[in-house]
């Protein structure tokens, strides 16, 4: 049995729990994605509560989207707890390097321990420090070679880096694989970067090798991408189709499907 298809297995029974303080953007998309890989999301906000629901979780997982200084600071509570019990942390920069309070709040977060960092290309760049053009939470030019900008980022936080974009980069620093699953109609919805990270964050709350458990997440959440758009009818039923699909995955279709590239700098090789 294919590994990653025995970590789907593994949510699919244990059913984690993943708490979120996330976008209110996409804050259902990202409810029903892990509840269709079969974990068991609860997206608590508040300051009060949420260092006692992320010290309960199997994950946690903190989007920037609609950031403001409570969720900030409920964030900040959140990390705590979990890095107190050793429970991973995923961390979508959203919107970073399109403002300077954004670039300082993500500053703020990776002073905690956390076991991914997820974004595009411009906003990975930006929480490494490095100046890009963001347009708002779309991604931007990044006149520096992502790759390096993503395994230095890795290396400083001892955490692993995802940037997403038409083939997904994961590193923790050392090793280096591209995804190159996906399909070009997840551009045309809101919710699909978001729904990425708590897909991420599912994965590792099961999965203690935290770049497996990225690239994992990732092959499946865009194979069944793949699948919906084989049918979809446009951004609308794509969108219900993915849910769908992903209640579907088999150890087969994974196998068959998936598209991975191990990056050795300058050589490539196909995993």
């Amino acid at each position: 049995m294919d590994k990653i298809y025995e970590v789907l297995q593994k949510i699919r029974k244990v059913s984690p729990l993943v708490h979120h303080i996330t976008n209110w953007v996409t804050i259902s998309d990202c409810a029903n994605i892990v509840k269709a890989f079969g974990g068991s999301p609860v997206m608590a906000h508040a300051p009060e509560e949420t260092s006692e629901m992320a010290s309960i979780a199997d994950a946690v997982v903190l989007n920037i989207g609609t950031l403001n200084n409570p969720t900030i600071e409920a964030m900040k509570q959140a990390l705590k707890a979990a890095n107190k019990k050793c429970i991973p942390v995923v961390i979508d920069a959203v919107g970073v390097g399109a403002t300077k309070y954004r670039n300082e709040k993500i500053k703020e977060l990776l002073q905690h321990k956390v076991a991914v960092v997820k974004g595009n290309a411009s906003e990975i760049a930006s929480t490494a420090g490095i100046n890009t053009t963001t347009k708002g939470v779309d991604t931007g030019e990044v006149l520096e070679d992502i790759v390096n900008i993503a395994v230095d980022l890795a290396r400083k936080q001892e955490c692993v880096v995802v940037v997403t974009g038409k083939e997904d980069i994961c590193t923790n620093g050392t090793e280096i694989i591209k995804v190159k699953n996906g399909s070009p109609m997840m551009a045309q919805i809101v919710g699909t970067g978001c729904m990425a990270a708590s897909v991420i964050g599912t994965f590792c709350a099961v999965e203690k090798d935290y770049l497996f458990a990225a690239i994992a997440g990732l092959v499946c959440f865009e194979i069944a991408a793949e699948s919906a758009d084989k049918t979809s009818e446009g951004p609308g039923t794509f969108k219900t189709k993915i849910f769908d699909k992903i209640t579907t995955l088999s150890n087969i279709s994974i196998n068959k499907m998936k598209k991975l590239e191990k990056i050795n700098y300058n050589n490539c090789d196909e995993i």
